[in-house]
């Protein structure tokens, strides 16, 4: 168990946060032996669906700063996971793709994840985990569309 916070057991953003870290730490543990993070694991998956998507797109979708998710891919490139290609009709956007280790990587880590994905439902009732994503994803929703009237 948990330290008893007072009040902060009751805040939203504060549960999320040790939540998210929980979650966090559970999963590079889980992943250790290939030496991949949540990050890295979310752009491999992304490219894996989605070939060719533009530098700008995946940064954009996965919510990551252009200069981090630089960083992001430098890395996986420098690993031989992941590859940018130039775009024929846009000299300054790159289009990203798997390397053949890249895919491999990406079709062992998603059989991994399964299985840390089983072991926290595991710690819930049944249907809460889908419960909880479905309501993470509204509250996220929601706040998004407040932000875009900035």
């Amino acid at each position: 168990g948990s330290a008893h916070l007072g009040h902060l057991d009751h805040v939203l953003g504060y549960t999320l946060r040790r939540a998210q870290v929980a979650v966090f730490n559970d999963f590079r543990r889980s992943f250790a032996e290939l030496d991949i993070r949540p990050t890295q694991y979310a752009v491999l998956s992304i490219l894996a669906e989605h070939p060719g998507l533009k530098q700008g797109d995946v940064s954009a979708a996965l919510g990551i700063k252009r200069t981090n998710f630089v960083a992001v891919l430098d890395e996986l490139e420098r690993r031989g996971l992941a590859r940018r290609e130039a775009v024929a009709d846009d000299r300054r956007s790159r289009a990203l793709f798997l390397t053949e280790d890249g895919a491999a990587l990406t079709a062992k880590m998603k059989k991994m994840n399964a299985a840390h994905e089983a072991r926290l439902a595991a710690l819930l009732d049944p249907g809460e985990a889908a419960t909880l994503i479905a309501l993470l994803r509204k509250l996220t929703d929601n706040l998004a569309a407040t932000d875009d009237g900035e």
